[in-house]
């Protein structure tokens, strides 16, 4: 996989950022490669990668919670260019295609997030003149990079992460922004067989609590004819499981861990606890002061619970 340096902590997208969240965004790998346990295999262990300087996708992460996409764009460029076959830098690209959506068309804010009808619904448009290829295409090739390493590391933590978000990422993208909920529900299903798989491996991986906790809480949220036909198809959804997941996400996630804040920020104001969101928010406000998203929900979340 990727450096040593730039990677030690990444280790879900989303699903969802909402239907969301996959958000988004992101993954932190293995701090060790687990020895595989099969007699062919055993005491075979990962190389470890060397030490490297250079652009980090670390740093790309920090440019999206700003707001500054070009820049994260080439920081992304960068390291792809010294990592071409690291299925990391493609899916922090396809996460930043859908970070930058998701901003654009203001998913990501109480407007959004307390209004059913857009919650549940997905963003206004038609899904033809909604259609992001670039973050389909990155996607694609991320998943195809991770699976191509574990046909040789069957048990390797990053890979298996990476396809939990691009999975997450891609049910997001079908709920939010395509709105085709079958596929969305396909996509959950195998993100959160791999998000389960890869925490069995390494239990630090909590960014993959982003994806399941926001797709616990959405499902939860819908109303009960609509949650009995997920139900029917192999999806449950569970909204306070899904933000007991969200909190280890926003507590122990690394480069999602920003993102995880912000889902569990929102849903706390949907289930009227603004003080526990004004906290979250004012977090993100001082670490990223450019993005004056945070600011703006941070206000509104400290006059509603000035109200209580």
């Amino acid at each position: 996989m990727a450096m040593k340096s730039s990677r030690n902590l990444w280790r879900y997208f989303g699903s969802a950022a909402l239907g969301a969240a996959a958000i988004l965004f992101s993954i932190p790998p293995a701090a060790a490669q687990q020895q595989e346990s099969t007699p062919a295999t055993q005491g075979q262990q990962k190389p470890q990668p060397e030490l490297r300087s250079g652009p980090s996708l670390e740093s790309a992460f920090n440019h999206m919670y700003r707001l500054k996409f070009a820049d994260a764009s080439a920081e992304i460029t960068a390291y792809q260019t010294l990592h071409p076959d690291d299925a990391l830098g493609k899916a922090t690209e396809a996460a930043a295609y859908l970070f930058e959506e998701f901003e654009q068309k203001g998913v990501l804010s109480s407007a959004f997030f307390l209004n059913d009808k857009r919650f549940l619904g997905g963003v206004e448009g038609s899904p033809e003149s909604n259609r992001n290829p670039k973050f389909l295409e990155a996607n694609r090739q991320a998943r195809a990079l991770a699976q191509a390493r574990l046909k040789t590391y069957p048990r390797d933590a990053d890979s298996l992460l990476v396809l939990a978000m691009a999975d997450g990422m891609e049910s997001n993208y079908d709920a939010m922004i395509e709105k085709k909920q079958l596929a969305s529900l396909s996509m959950l299903k195998q993100a959160d067989a791999e998000a389960t798989k890869v925490l069995s491996i390494d239990p630090k991986a909590q960014d993959a609590y982003v994806s399941l906790g926001s797709a616990n809480y959405i499902i939860g949220c819908l109303p009960g004819y609509k949650k009995a036909f997920v139900w029917f198809g192999g999806v449950h959804g569970d909204k306070q499981r899904g933000i007991e997941q969200m909190q280890s996400a926003a507590s122990g996630g690394h480069f999602l861990k920003p993102f995880a804040k912000i889902m569990l920020a929102l849903a706390h104001e949907r289930e009227h606890q603004y003080r526990e969101a004004s906290v979250l928010l004012a977090e993100l406000h001082k670490e990223f002061p450019e993005n004056p998203h945070f600011g703006a929900e941070m206000a509104i979340a400290e006059k509603a619970a000035g109200g209580q």
